[in-house]
């Protein structure tokens, strides 16, 4: 994570407010400090924010433009994962173990990149928002034995996705699959990706202008 543009960056203060995403620099970086609170992060995620930082930084707080997200009905599902979905080989619970699923996350190796940034402050922040209703995982099992899942922040109709992990091939694709095809059902927005990999483009989502991003989110944040 690059830290050198850390000197001019607005600093949050005990507020619960947070700067236009207008101000974000050209990676998406928009402002450090603050907390973790639930009150803030709702706030953040309603804003279009998300906080991603390192252990020994500030809290870090971002809205990278563009914006990538899948409409939940744009799913793409290979033929591979139709007969996937089809075999019974995985089975799907959701909020059933949310601890274990974000621990899987903070510790699963990735390719390009070294340690994690799920802190013990994160866990502890995420782990608040799900006791309080509003984060949300989605575990997948083969045999009995966690072996994928994701877990995000549930808006209601926008799904803030923030990880997924997998240690069996298609698991993780199983779980994002399903989480898609039931937020389709209960006529979701989007779900929101953060940013692009080629991993979530090859199931279909997208990038889109931040603007149109925050658009959707302030419709949504009023009633629709």
């Amino acid at each position: 994570m690059d830290r050198e543009h850390e000197n001019s960056l607005i600093i949050l203060s005990d507020a619960l407010v947070f700067p236009s995403v207008e101000n974000a620099n050209y990676e998406g970086l928009l402002a450090a400090g603050g907390d973790l609170s639930v009150e803030r992060l709702l706030l953040a995620y309603k804003s279009g924010i998300f906080p991603w930082f390192n252990d020994d930084a500030l809290i870090l707080w971002w809205s990278p433009n563009p914006r990538m997200v899948l409409y939940p009905h744009k799913i793409k599902v290979s033929k591979s994962m139709r007969k996937v979905l089809r075999d019974g080989r995985f089975r799907l619970t959701k909020n059933t173990c949310f601890e274990a699923v974000i621990d899987a996350c903070s510790s699963i190796e990735r390719e390009g990149q070294d340690g994690t940034w799920i802190t013990q402050k994160m866990k502890n922040a995420y782990l608040l928002m799900h006791e309080n209703g509003f984060a949300t995982s989605y575990e997948v099992w083969e045999n009995d034995v966690l072996v994928g899942g994701l877990y995000g922040i549930d808006l209601g109709t926008i799904f803030c996705g923030e990880s997924m992990f997998s240690t069996v091939s298609n698991s993780s694709k199983f779980a994002f699959i399903k989480l898609a095809q039931e937020l389709e059902g209960k006529n979701y927005k989007l779900i929101d990706c953060q940013i692009h990999t080629d991993h979530l483009e090859s199931l279909g989502a997208e990038e889109i202008p931040r603007s149109e991003f925050i658009t959707i989110l302030q419709a949504e944040n009023k009633g629709g």
